[in-house]
């Protein structure tokens, strides 16, 4: 094997690399890391930034961003928690509904996300707003929204708590038996999201369309790709996403408040942007997010495992995410 190739091996598989650098170090530290219970640890609770970024891969794909990312996670885990609290609990949201069953307030929860996807969509593909302004906008009436819902007598903006065990359990509970080797329920649902999302990415043509359109949007119109209407399914599909990702993140904390999910879309669109998804549009995969969305979980967990200062933490990640965008725009524009 010559230099060329692999240097070329080395720029294809970047981002594994970074991973398996940052797992080695870490456990050089402290090779407690190594342990099944540290991965499921972190599996567990990157399970939803996982979702939540699968569906901003749609967006920046297409050439585009969702600021509203994280209002929706919170709007949606507030709606859900409210309708799936215990019937004795004290300060019930709403103290005179009877008990739902569990899948409707998920549900109402995912539709919730979805119809503010819609609402992106239409503003960007029948307006003509930039992304970055349409879903800018959005996000504070998103969250203007959500605060007037969680203030809303008795709760009049107190925690949302005391949840339904059968709803924690999907966020808390694991598949197997009892011991290392069980699987949390959250984690085999984000695995499931993401055979979907791949399965969409690379057997559809709503896939196809979505790569067409990041990559030259004026060629996909002129191939007859009718973009409008692709990026209304492109942003409900994210904004579902999102939904779900709220929902799971309210089960799995066992509360919701407004200021849930603040700060997740900037999550998200680093871990993509870390995972190869291009800042260009047009490229991006759905295991090299999966692996952006590792790192930083690696990062945030890890370097906490073995003592390292939070403020030291924040720089480590802000240098990944500058490191990649760069040799993104690098590879753009060797290929121009």
């Amino acid at each position: 094997m010559n230099t060329k190739s692999v240097g070329n091996f080395l720029t294809q598989n970047a981002i594994y690399m970074v991973l398996i650098v940052l797992v080695i170090g870490i456990a050089v530290s402290d090779p407690r890391f190594l342990s099944i219970d540290i991965l499921r640890d972190i599996l567990l609770q990157n399970s939803t930034r996982a979702i939540i970024a699968l569906g901003m891969a749609f967006i920046l794909i297409t050439g585009g961003t969702d600021l509203s990312a994280g209002r929706v996670v919170g709007l949606t885990a507030v709606l859900s928690a409210s309708m799936l609290q215990i019937s004795d609990y004290p300060r019930r949201f709403f103290p005179d509904m009877p008990d739902l069953p569990l899948w409707a307030p998920i549900v109402i929860g995912i539709l919730a996300g979805l119809l503010v996807g819609l609402l992106n969509g239409w503003i960007v593909s029948r307006l003509s707003v930039p992304p970055f302004i349409a879903t800018l906008g959005t996000m504070v009436i998103v969250y203007g929204a959500n605060s007037i819902y969680f203030d809303l007598k008795p709760n009049e903006s107190q925690p949302i708590a005391g949840l339904r065990k059968d709803f924690t359990n999907i966020g808390t509970g694991f598949f197997g038996p009892n011991g290392s080797y069980s699987i949390p329920y959250i984690v085999i649902i984000a695995i499931i999201v993401a055979l979907i999302v791949w399965v969409v990415f690379n057997k559809t043509r709503l896939g196809k369309n979505m790569y067409a359109i990041g990559g030259n949007i004026q060629a996909a119109t002129v191939s007859g790709i009718n973009v409008k209407r692709n990026l209304l399914y492109i942003y409900a599909f994210a904004g579902s996403l999102y939904g779900l990702g709220g929902v799971l993140e309210a089960a799995r904390t066992g509360g919701a408040t407004n200021n849930y999910g603040n700060m997740y879309e900037l999550d998200a669109i680093a871990a993509c942007v870390v995972g190869g998804v291009s800042t260009a549009g047009g490229i991006g995969t759905v295991p090299g997010v999966l692996v952006g969305v590792l790192i930083f979980g690696v990062i945030n967990y890890g370097l906490t495992f073995i003592g390292v200062s939070p403020y030291w933490q924040l720089i480590i990640k802000g240098l990944i995410i500058v490191a990649a965008v760069a040799f993104d725009i690098r590879k753009y524009l060797a290929k121009k």
